[in-house]
């Protein structure tokens, strides 16, 4: 049996016969030299990093690009160090799940540490504050989620761990934001080196979400005493620290039985998932889909890897605005949500297995093609076309991505307003007739209708998490499926609220239409079905 360890890479015909491709640079030489001269620590140590943006560094590592590898630092979830890196050296199977039924495996050895960043540790807070404190520091990175940057609670109070962090200073610092703030304190007073603070997490304006709230904890610290107020000045000057906008696009959904089941066939040992304490449902595999896409603004003071020549878009922060709403807004985002509450109802349970129901591909085609191209944001570095090409062609129907529409549908209430409300304000902006749109509306009935909980076979049906799951069929109250004449204008005060979907659809025109289309997917069993073929007939 193959086991997945530095050690082992020394056996490359084994690993070869397991199909398996191996580092092409000097693992351990690399591994010393980041150890003395680190450049890129990154926090968030889950799927997307290790399948992704590990990924390209060792690319560089591969073609003699660079000669330094990426130190991972966890906040939250310290069993991924202990349990998925240190037993395997750092090292990370790589899965990748082609659209033709194929598997590419790749070890990863572009990670060259571990560590857990926990401020009760003190022998790896020392080793993590000796990377912030080296001048050759180049770039933090981040996977760690958008609510790992959140600071308040939704009343607007803050978070009561913040709060903590706050009044005992950094040397206490549990918070993933007050954790980075206390490093570039240390990094602050070793000298003030500059270093590139980067988001890479998929959500909009990452970057001045992050910048934001390590700013917040800072300035909270120089009011407090711990900081002096040269270190605000310090985060604050771009030349000193910058704080980057990236894009991120890339599907590593949980590990799937079938490749642990095909990895361990072929004699690679100890593959199982585990469940961390904090409920991660993690492996010392990762799969993900081929297609890649990862967007940066070029601002980083103290210099930074080759990232362009491994793929990545260096290019200014108006492009990867762009780029974000391309993705966000046309050409990914909303055709997923339409169709997983589709799906849901239609009772499915895989993305790819929906790309084969005529109907919802032609939502979707709709949706993209007919209804978003033409008030499309083009960022230019990418073609609009040829990215819902492949998202249509390749990436929805892959039967490999064990994707539900279950998961895609959680916290709709949070989306429909960037995903379907934009392109409604450049269609009125362009002074275009939205009485033309059929995809979108669709879409909204759609939701509105699956919030009902009930399935196009009039069976119930579970609804996902949504913060406004409740106050939504509170106001939905009344209305059954399978009876139209239930509806008595419940829809018009949620069709009205511009805060849920970015404008007042009344006002904009297409209230009347999204209600219709509700309605008649009250009329009893396949109405949902049926609203799809006459709208988009």
């Amino acid at each position: 049996m193959l086991h997945m360890t530095r050690n082992s890479l020394n056996d490359r015909a084994a690993w070869e016969k397991a199909n398996v491709k191996l580092p092409e640079f000097d693992v351990q030489a690399v591994a010393d030299a980041t150890a003395k001269a680190p450049i890129w620590v990154h926090f968030g140590a889950g799927n997307i990093f290790r399948g992704f943006v590990a990924v390209l560094q060792q690319r560089l590592l591969n073609e003699g690009l660079a000669d330094r590898g990426i130190i991972a630092a966890d906040t939250f979830d310290y069993d991924i160090i202990d349990k998925i890196y240190t037993p395997f050296d750092n090292l990370t199977m790589n899965v990748t799940l082609n659209a033709d039924a194929t598997t590419t495996r790749e070890i990863i050895a572009s990670v060259t540490e571990g560590l857990r960043a926990d401020s009760t540790d003190e022998a790896m807070m020392h080793r993590l504050r000796e990377i912030f404190t080296s001048d050759s520091l180049q770039m933090v990175s981040f996977t760690i989620t958008e609510k790992g940057y959140a600071l308040y609670r939704a009343d607007g109070t803050l978070l009561p761990i913040v709060e903590e962090d706050m009044a005992n200073g950094p040397a206490k610092a549990r918070h993933a934001m007050s954790m980075v703030a206390a490093l570039l304190l240390a990094r602050y007073e070793a000298g003030a080196a500059p270093v590139a603070v980067v988001s890479m997490d998929n959500c909009s304006h990452n970057g001045e979400k992050l910048s934001s709230s390590v700013r917040t904890v800072a300035e909270a610290w120089v009011k407090n005493g711990f900081a002096p107020q040269g270190f605000a000045d310090y985060l604050s000057d771009p030349a000193k620290v910058s704080f980057p906008w990236s894009m991120i696009d890339k599907i590593t959904p949980r590990p799937a039985k079938s490749v642990e089941e095909s990895l361990a066939a072929d004699g690679i040992a100890d593959m199982a998932p585990i469940v961390t304490s904090k409920n991660t449902f993690i492996a010392p595999f990762v799969n993900a889909e081929r297609p890649q896409y990862l967007v940066i603004e070029d601002s980083f003071p103290n210099g930074r890897p080759a990232l362009e020549k491994a793929g990545v878009y260096l290019t200014d922060r108006e492009t990867v605005n762009n780029t974000e709403r391309m993705k966000v807004t046309t050409c990914l985002n909303p055709l997923h949500t339409a169709m997983s509450v589709y799906g849901c109802m239609l009772g499915y349970t895989l993305i790819c297995e929906e790309m084969k129901d005529a109907d919802l591909v032609n939502l979707v085609r709709t949706l993209g093609y007919q209804e978003g191209l033409p008030v499309v944001v083009d960022p230019k570095i990418l073609s609009p076309k040829a990215f819902i090409d492949e998202v249509v062609g390749e990436r929805l129907p892959n039967p490999f991505m064990p994707d539900a529409p279950q998961r895609i549908a959680t916290d709709t209430s949070q989306k429909v307003g960037i995903r379907f409300g934009e392109t409604i304000k450049s269609y009125l902006a362009q002074g275009k007739d939205v009485s033309e749109l059929n995809a979108i509306p669709l879409a909204l009935a759609g939701w509105l209708r699956y919030l009902l909980g009930v399935d196009d076979n009039l069976q119930p049906m579970e609804v996902s998490a949504d913060p406004m799951k409740e106050e939504l069929t509170q106001a939905l109250s009344g209305i059954e499926a399978g009876k139209p004449d239930s509806y008595n204008g419940q829809l018009k005060p949620i069709l009205s609220n511009a805060s849920i979907f970015g404008v007042d659809l009344w006002q904009a025109g297409l209230g009347e239409k999204i209600e219709r289309i509700f309605v008649e997917e009250l009329a009893g069993k396949g109405a949902v079905r049926a609203a799809l073929q006459k709208y988009l007939a």
